[in-house]
C-alpha cells in the first residue's frame, strides 16, 4: 500500500533533486529547539510533523511570524498540545522550523494515473483552488514551454504579471519547479503523488513551503 513518506525523507529527496525548498530545519526534541532555530533568522514559522495529520491548519499545529525564543518555546508546546487534542494517539515525527516568506501562494503537484501515467497540476492557492477551481493539468513529460502554458492559461495569471503596483512574480522559477516535478515522477515510478502546497512566489524567487510525497 502506498504511504506518505516522512518529512525528513521528503526533504532529503527534494534537496538531492535541487528543488527550491524554503530554509527548513527539522527538530526532534524541545532540547534542540532554540539551538536549531539559530540556524535561521527571526521571524520564523513552526509546524508539527505527523503522518497522522494531513491537514495541519485544521489541527492548529502551524504557528507563523514567531519573533523570539520565548514565542518559539510556547509555539512548540502549543503545537504538541493541539496535535494530541486533535488525535489522542498521534504519532509526532518532529517539528519543522522554517523561514518566513511573503508572496503569492500557488500549488504544484502530480498524481499518477493508471491510464495516462504522471499528470502534473498547477493552480493558485487559497480561494482560487478551493472555490474557483483555477487549475491546469498536463501529462508528463512537461517541458519548459508546456509548463509556461500551464501557468498562463489560468484566470488568475494576471496576478503574477503584477497588478495595482505590485512587482511581477518570478514565473520562470515556477516553470522550473513544474519541470522538476515532472522529471521526478517520470524517473521514480514508485512515486504516486506529489503535493507542494503552498509554493510562495514573489518578484525574487519561488520557494516550496509545504511538501508531501506519496510512494509505494
Amino acid at each position: 500500500m502506498p504511504g506518505w513518506i516522512s518529512q525528513e525523507k521528503a526533504l532529503g529527496l527534494m534537496k538531492k533533486k535541487r528543488f527550491p525548498v524554503i530554509k527548513t530545519v527539522l527538530v526532534k526534541s524541545e532540547k534542540n529547539l532554540i539551538k536549531n532555530a539559530k540556524k535561521l533568522k527571526f521571524p520564523i514559522a513552526l509546524k508539527l510533523v505527523s503522518s497522522d495529520i494531513i491537514h495541519k491548519s485544521e489541527a492548529n499545529i502551524i504557528f507563523l511570524d514567531i519573533k523570539n525564543d520565548e514565542q518559539l518555546e510556547k509555539a512548540y508546546k502549543d503545537a504538541i498540545k493541539n496535535a494530541k487534542k486533535y488525535k489522542k494517539k498521534v504519532k509526532i515525527e518532529g517539528i519543522l522550523i522554517q523561514e518566513m516568506v511573503s508572496g503569492q501562494e500557488v500549488i504544484i503537484g502530480m498524481k499518477r494515473d493508471e491510464q495516462f501515467g504522471p499528470v502534473v497540476m498547477f493552480g493558485f492557492g487559497g480561494i482560487f483552488v478551493e472555490v474557483l477551481k483555477d487549475v491546469s493539468f498536463r501529462i508528463a513529460p512537461v517541458e519548459r514551454d508546456m509548463a509556461l502554458e500551464m501557468i498562463k492559461e489560468l484566470k488568475a495569471y494576471k496576478i503574477l504579471e503584477g497588478i495595482r503596483g505590485q512587482k511581477k512574480s518570478k514565473v520562470e522559477d515556477l516553470v522550473d519547479i513544474i519541470r522538476k516535478t515532472s522529471l521526478l515522477a517520470e524517473n521514480d515510478k514508485k512515486i504516486k503523488e506529489i503535493d507542494f502546497n503552498p509554493v510562495i512566489v514573489n518578484d525574487k524567487e519561488a520557494k516550496i513551503v509545504d511538501f508531501r510525497i506519496l510512494k509505494d
